[in-house]
């Protein structure tokens, strides 16, 4: 998949990979360069749904991809709403699917 990672962002610009680095999504063990941001890492792998909306639980990904929408949002480290699109990747992050402003699916809350 790594034809489709971002490389030149339009706010960030171009992209320096850092360290190949693991982190976790959504419990499952995946990879990406260290300083890039999450949402590119995810990309690149083809996980594309970041978030469900609270309302409609409609999926919802990368939009505008420099910081200005929340379609990108996401828990990381137990924190919801970090714009995954500006965010830096560091080893070890624990980023979760939103489900309105949760962690949890919304049979579940």
């Amino acid at each position: 998949m790594e034809e489709s990672r971002i490389e030149n962002h339009p706010i960030l610009g171009e992209m320096e990979k850092g360290e190949k680095v693991a982190f976790l999504f959504d419990g499952k063990e995946v990879y990406g360069y260290e300083g890039e941001p999450i949402a590119a890492a995810l990309k690149a792998q083809g996980l594309m749904v970041h978030r469900y909306t609270k309302k409609e639980h409609k999926p919802r990904g990368i939009f505008c991809a420099i910081g200005r929408c929340t379609d990108c949002v996401m828990v990381v480290d137990g924190v919801p709403n970090v714009r995954t699109c500006i965010t830096p990747l560091k080893a070890g992050m624990d980023v979760k699917t939103q489900y309105g402003v949760s962690d949890k699916p919304f049979e579940e809350q």
